[in-house]
């Protein structure tokens, strides 16, 4: 593992709704330059961005149409550099939003392959999925497929990743249909082909500066894989050892959710996702524990397993929450949120701080949808920096804003908790710098759980020497603590 990867803890950074320099509404590359100090004062020493290059924002910049610049409304690669640099000057690392499942209907790979066919192949022929005839449906029986373009153009049918703006890349099936000779092998030259183009992309921002990739659904590439991932994980172990070989810092973190498969593969991280079978939102969000009614029992069966299948791979990260979600404080209030992040930031796992979670940034659920956000949009709206206009997020006219900002006039702000000594944000950075002062909190330290946070019970573990108890309920609890009996009153923690 990559000794920075030890202590990180990372700020995801949602570009678009960030920072705006230059008065367009719309956050902007300059806009985190020169925020990176407030990033490095709250304790993060890492940075995860979501897509930053060319698109056509049908789906918020996951839809991508070219990978090799970066979205003019951002800045160009000019300014990627220099974002890079500052980072490094500061001790920082930063990953970049890697999407290799899909790109945009108007990327080049697919306009081109559109004007290929069975008589006359271009070299773009298979880098995406097509049946050849338009009377075939391509995703009738297809795991990792989506959805389908059909009647799009002369070829045929085009298999979808997501949104029918966003055909699947073809890194080819681990069980082909004989019956279908356009399901090809993942070792057919046409997949390979598409496997090297991702490649060169990768190699492109690391060698331009970036420490690695956050990769969206990184399960999904490849079709028809078995139920144990063999020809998901065969791909990114491929992956892995080039990165180990030509970038041996470089960092890959998975949108997978399933540990015991990703870390194998290769990667250094993975999240516990709000999808699947992980029970996160246990923690914060469904019933949430941290409100004082909820469960974890069937969270620990959950961990404790991955974890033990997981073994010595990689980091297990639980982030607090991230663009795809409602907010923390949809769920919880300032006080439970507290309790909330003493859990994060104690945990195994390098842990990751969605924007504006800080300072308790609420989930507006009454926000239309915004370039393909639907219900997501409201986790999306503009950082609050301070009382000015716009909250301190642009000089645009409010009503050229991206997204709009948060209306009440209690919306909280960066400025006024970081005046407050008793706000969410004192204690989000006085929790991390307790956790990267102790090794017994950090990433990689051991941990045991001594109370599982059932039902009416106080939460429990040891990590190394170190113990960490909180109680989210409305009364006092007692502890068994390795024979000795530790009374936690309500709604408090301890850790030591």
């Amino acid at each position: 593992m990559q000794e920075w990867l030890k202590t990180a803890v990372f700020y995801e950074i949602y570009p678009q709704s960030f920072n705006d320099t230059n008065g367009d509404g719309i956050g902007d590359l300059q806009g985190i330059i020169e925020k990176l100090d407030y990033i490095k004062e709250l304790g993060c020493n890492a940075i995860w961005m979501n897509p930053c290059f060319e698109s056509p924002f049908h789906d918020a910049g996951y839809d991508i149409s070219d990978y090799y610049k970066i979205a003019p409304r951002y800045g160009t690669n000019e300014d990627a550099r220099r974002l890079f640099t500052e980072v490094h000057k500061r001790g920082m690392h930063i990953l970049l939003d890697l999407v290799p499942g899909h790109t945009a209907i108007e990327h080049k790979w697919f306009q081109e392959s559109m004007k290929s066919s069975v008589k006359k192949p271009n070299e773009y022929h298979h880098r995406y999925i097509w049946t050849e005839s338009a009377w075939e449906s391509s995703t009738e029986g297809v795991t990792n497929v989506r959805g389908e373009l059909s009647g799009f153009c002369e070829r045929g049918n085009c298999a979808a990743n997501f949104f029918t703006t966003q055909p699947a890349l073809n890194y080819g099936f681990f069980k082909t249909d004989p019956k279908k000779p356009w399901q090809i092998s993942m070792n057919h030259p046409g997949a390979r082909a598409t496997k090297e183009a991702m490649w060169d992309i990768m190699k492109f921002w690391l060698s331009m500066g970036c420490d690695g990739f956050r990769v969206d659904m990184a399960s999904s590439l490849i079709k028809n894989d078995d139920e144990n991932a063999t020809g998901i994980i065969t791909f990114w172990q491929e992956i892995r050892k080039r990165l180990d070989k030509d970038f041996p810092e470089a960092a890959i973190v998975s949108e997978w959710g399933e540990p015991d498969k990703s870390l194998r593969a290769g990667f250094d991280m993975d999240f516990l996702l709000h999808f699947g079978p992980s029970h996160y939102l246990d923690l914060f969000r469904v019933n949430p524990y941290f409100a004082g009614n909820g469960d974890l029992t069937d969270f620990w069966t959950y961990y404790t397993d991955i974890r033990k299948k997981a073994g010595e791979h990689g980091l297990i990260c639980i982030p607090s929450g991230n663009h795809d979600m409602d907010r923390i404080s949809y769920h919880l209030d300032t006080e439970q949120t507290k309790l909330a992040f003493v859990f994060l930031l104690t945990m195994p796992g390098a842990p990751f701080i969605y924007y504006g979670d800080e300072i308790g940034m609420r989930y507006i659920d009454t926000q239309e949808s915004v370039e393909g956000g639907y219900g997501r949009t409201g986790s999306r709206t503009p950082m609050q920096w301070d009382k000015t206009l716009n909250a301190g997020f642009s000089s645009a006219p409010e009503s050229e804003l991206y997204i709009p900002l948060d209306t009440k006039k209690s919306r909280p702000d960066v400025e006024s908790q970081m005046k407050n000594k008793k706000s969410l944000w004192h204690f989000i950075k006085e929790l991390i710098e307790m956790r990267l002062s102790n090794p017994d909190l950090q990433n990689t330290a051991s941990f045991e759980l001594i109370s599982k946070g059932g039902k009416g019970e106080a939460l429990c573990y040891k990590r190394g020497n170190t113990l960490v108890a909180i109680n989210p309920l409305d009364k006092d609890v007692k502890l068994n603590v390795d024979g000795t009996q530790l009374v936690l009153k309500a709604k408090s923690w301890l850790v030591k």
